[in-house]
């Protein structure tokens, strides 16, 4: 129902395979802009392209992009595309599944620093899954430690990496 919808669109998803996770028929600019047309459908065409050319800026990406399609960037561009199609709706609360995993060290890095500086600018919450200790020092603040899908430890960051018990 609506309050569903309501609480969704304070959620949004980024996903570990910038390759499966966009729709490779879509333009990037639709694909961007879709979570608008379904909680917004009021928005006019004009203000719906304009938010979509602010979202594609503020994870670096250029306004040309949005004419593009998925198999004409790569995979870090469309991990940001990713982000700003996560990020359009001004979510609370980001889950971002393995964003940088199936990325090179170099791109995972500039992504990473992207998702930092989101955060700072948009006042995000991550809730970030991740098997990587470095991207895990780097984002988090607080940290879960799972085994087994059962969750052992949880505490600052800095006492988890620091002096873990697990």
């Amino acid at each position: 129902g609506p309050a569903l919808r309501a609480l969704r669109r304070e959620m949004q998803m980024v996903f570990q395979d910038p390759f499966g996770s966009l729709d490779p028929r879509m333009r990037a600019g639709t694909i961007v802009g879709e979570p608008l047309e379904i909680h917004e459908p009021q928005l006019a065409r004009v203000q719906r392209r304009e938010r979509v050319a602010e979202i594609l800026r503020a994870v670096g990406m250029n306004e040309d992009a949005m004419t593009r399609y998925p198999h004409e960037f790569s995979g870090g561009q469309r991990q940001r595309i990713g982000i700003a199609r996560a990020l359009i709706l001004r979510p609370r609360l980001v889950v971002a599944d393995e964003p940088v995993s199936a990325l090179d060290v170099s791109v995972g890095a500039q992504i990473l620093e992207l998702l930092q500086n989101l955060q700072r600018d948009f006042a995000l919450t991550y809730l970030l899954i991740s098997h990587s200790l470095p991207v895990v020092a780097q984002l988090a603040t607080r940290i879960a430690v799972m085994q087994g899908g059962r969750i052992v430890e949880t505490g600052p960051a800095e006492q988890i990496l620091g002096a873990p018990t697990h």
